[in-house]
C-alpha cells in the first residue's frame, strides 16, 4: 500500500520552465471589449486570418498534385524526401554558395526549426543571445531546455539595428549561439550588408555560431533588399530556419527548415549527427506538403510576391501616417516583414503605469487591440500588426487618435 493518500506526479522540469510570454501576459488580462464597437485585433501574427491575403492557385494546385498522386501517404526520412529537401536547396542557394540536399533538414515550422536548433547547440548552464525587442519564443525554447536567455539591445534610433558593443559584452565563455532574427518581428527591421558583416566579424572573433531566424525573408519593402547572413560568410557556422509559413501566406500548413551552412565542416564533428539525432525523435513535416514544395518553390509567379508586399507596405504607410499625427505615440517606420512598432510617451499618460494598461484601456474603450511591448521585452512600446484590411486598419487608426485624445496630457 502506498505511504501516500493523494498521487504526487510532478511535471518534467522542461515543461515548468516552458513559459510563452506573449501567451501568459495576454491570458492575464482582463480584456472587455467595449460592448457597441466590434474587436479589431492587431495583435494576430496569421496573415491569413483577415481574408486578404491568400496563397496563389500555383500552391493550392500543388497541393491537390500532391494528394492525387498517392505517392505521399506514407513515413518519409526523418529530414524529409530527397526532392523536397532539393527543391529547398535549390531555392534558398545564392551566388556565393550551392546549397546541396544533404544540408537540408525540412521541420514542422519555423517554430520547430528553431526548436531543433536551440536543442542542438546547447547545454543547461550555457547561454544563448537574442534580440530585444524580440520574438518571445526564443526564450520560451531556450529556458525550458534550462539554458540562460541572455538579450542584446536594438536600437530604436538606428531603425533597430543590433548594439555590437552590447552583442558583444554579453558573450562568454558559456555563449552557444547568436539567434539574428532578420527582417524582425516584431521590429520590421531589414540588415544591411555592412551591418551583417559587422555581426559576422563578432562572432567570428569569439567563435560562437548563428542561429539566423529568417522567416521572413524576401518580405522587405520597396527600395529594401534581403542579404541571408549565410551568403556573407566564410568562417562562422550557421544554421538558418525558414519556411513557407509568411512569404508563401501558409502558416497552417506547417513546414519549415533548417539549412546547414558550414563551410569550413566544423559541424560536422557533432552538430550534423546531433539534428539527425533530434529529427528522430518524432515523424517531422507533413509528407503532403513536402510532395507539393517543388512546384510550390518553381512555380509560384513573382508577381505574388510583388502584391503581397505591397499589401503590406502600403498599410505600413498608413498607419505609419495616421499614428504620426497622434501626440504620446511614436511609430517606427518598419522596412520589412508585416509588424511596426510604436512607442508610447507614458509621461503624457499618467493614468496608465505602463504599457499593459494602455492597452487593457484601449480595449475597454475602443475594441482594439494591439500586443503590449511587454510580449517581447519592450516595455512602453506596443506592435500592431500589418495585415489587416486597409479600411480596418484605418478604423483603428481612427479610434487609437480618440483613444489618445481622450487620456492624453499635453
Amino acid at each position: 500500500m502506498s505511504k501516500h493518500n493523494e498521487w504526487m506526479i510532478r511535471a518534467s522540469a522542461m515543461a515548468r520552465k516552458s513559459d510563452n510570454p506573449i501567451r501568459q501576459l495576454v491570458e492575464g488580462l482582463k480584456l472587455e471589449p467595449h460592448p457597441d464597437k466590434p474587436m479589431i485585433a492587431l495583435s494576430i501574427g496569421d496573415p491569413t486570418i483577415f481574408g486578404n491575403l491568400k496563397p496563389p492557385t500555383e500552391v493550392l494546385d500543388a497541393l491537390v498534385e500532391s494528394v492525387s498522386s498517392q505517392r505521399y501517404n506514407g513515413y518519409a526520412p526523418s529530414a524529409g524526401h530527397e526532392e523536397a529537401r532539393a527543391a529547398v536547396a535549390n531555392y534558398s542557394s545564392h551566388s556565393n554558395q550551392q546549397i546541396k540536399p544533404k544540408d537540408v533538414i525540412l521541420c514542422s515550422g519555423c517554430s520547430s526549426a528553431l526548436d531543433i536548433c536551440v536543442a542542438v547547440i546547447a547545454d543547461p548552464g550555457q547561454n544563448i543571445l537574442i534580440p530585444c525587442p524580440g520574438f518571445p519564443l526564443y526564450k520560451t525554447l531556450i529556458e525550458g531546455l534550462g539554458v540562460e536567455a541572455r538579450y542584446y539591445k536594438l536600437q530604436e534610433k538606428l531603425d533597430w539595428e543590433i548594439d555590437l558593443e552590447d552583442l558583444e559584452r554579453n558573450i562568454d565563455e558559456s555563449t552557444a549561439a547568436i539567434i539574428i532574427n532578420n527582417p524582425s518581428n516584431p521590429c520590421g527591421s531589414v540588415y544591411s550588408r555592412e551591418h551583417l558583416l559587422n555581426i559576422l566579424e563578432i562572432a567570428k572573433k569569439h567563435q560562437v555560431p548563428i542561429i539566423a531566424d529568417e522567416i521572413y525573408e524576401h518580405l522587405v519593402f520597396e527600395g529594401e533588399k534581403f542579404i541571408p547572413i549565410s551568403s556573407l560568410s566564410d568562417d562562422v557556422p550557421i544554421l538558418s530556419c525558414s519556411g513557407l509559413t509568411k512569404r508563401f501566406l501558409i502558416p497552417g500548413w506547417r513546414m519549415g527548415w533548417i539549412i546547414i551552412h558550414d563551410r569550413k565542416d566544423i559541424f560536422d564533428k557533432q552538430i550534423r549527427v546531433g539534428l539527425q539525432k533530434l529529427t528522430q525523435r518524432t515523424i517531422g513535416s507533413s509528407t503532403l506538403i513536402q510532395g507539393a514544395l517543388p512546384h510550390i518553390l518553381s512555380k509560384t509567379p513573382e508577381k505574388f510576391y510583388e502584391d503581397t508586399i505591397a499589401v503590406i507596405q502600403r498599410n505600413a504607410q498608413l498607419v505609419y501616417k495616421n499614428l504620426s499625427q497622434i501626440e504620446g505615440l511614436k511609430p517606427i517606420m518598419p522596412r520589412g516583414a508585416m509588424y511596426m512598432m510604436v512607442r508610447i510617451d507614458l509621461d503624457k499618460f499618467p493614468s496608465f503605469g505602463n504599457g499593459l494598461d494602455f492597452v487593457t484601456k484601449l480595449v475597454s474603450e475602443e475594441s482594439c487591440f494591439c500586443l503590449p511591448g511587454e510580449c517581447f521585452n519592450a516595455p512602453g512600446y506596443v506592435r500592431l500588426t500589418l495585415s489587416p484590411p486597409g479600411e480596418m486598419l484605418q478604423e483603428a487608426c481612427t479610434r487609437i487618435a480618440a483613444f489618445c485624445k481622450e487620456h492624453c496630457v499635453p
